[in-house]
C-alpha cells in the first residue's frame, strides 16, 4: 500500500518572520483544497525547515513520493545551480522515495494571468 503523495512549498527564505506568513496561508489553502495530500514548507536559507528537514518528515510519515514546488516567479540562481543539490542529497537520503520538482510558479500561464488581474485591478483602485 502506498502512502500518501507530499508536497513542498520551497521558498527562499528571510530574518523577518513575518515573510513566511503568504507561504503559510499557501499551504494552509493547498491542504484544504487536496486532504489527500501531506503539504510541507521548506525554505532555502535563513528560516526553518530546511528541504532535506521537510522530506525527511514526509518520508518518516509514509510519504512514497514528494513534488517539491520552487515557489519562485522565475529559474535564478538557486532554482537552476542551489535546488537540483539540495534535491539529490534528500533523493540519496531517501533511497524508496520519488522526490519530483516542478517549474517555478512564476513559470506558470495560469499563476501569471492570476498576477496580471491583481495588478489589473489595482489599477482600478487608483
Amino acid at each position: 500500500m502506498s502512502g500518501p503523495a507530499g508536497i513542498v512549498l520551497f521558498a527562499h527564505g528571510s530574518r523577518d518572520p513575518r515573510w513566511a506568513e503568504p507561504f503559510e496561508r499557501l499551504r494552509e489553502k493547498l491542504g484544504a483544497q487536496r486532504p489527500d495530500a501531506v503539504v510541507r514548507l521548506a525554505f532555502l536559507e535563513l528560516m526553518t525547515p530546511s528541504l532535506g528537514d521537510a522530506v525527511a518528515e514526509l518520508a518518516a510519515q509514509g510519504c512514497r513520493t514528494v513534488t517539491v514546488v520552487p515557489v519562485f516567479l522565475g529559474q535564478g540562481g538557486h532554482v537552476r545551480r542551489d535546488l537540483p543539490v539540495l534535491v539529490e542529497a534528500c533523493r540519496q537520503a531517501h533511497a524508496g522515495l520519488t522526490v519530483r520538482v516542478s517549474v517555478p510558479v512564476g513559470e506558470d500561464d495560469t499563476v501569471l494571468q492570476a498576477i496580471v488581474a491583481f495588478c489589473a485591478s489595482e489599477l482600478d483602485r487608483a
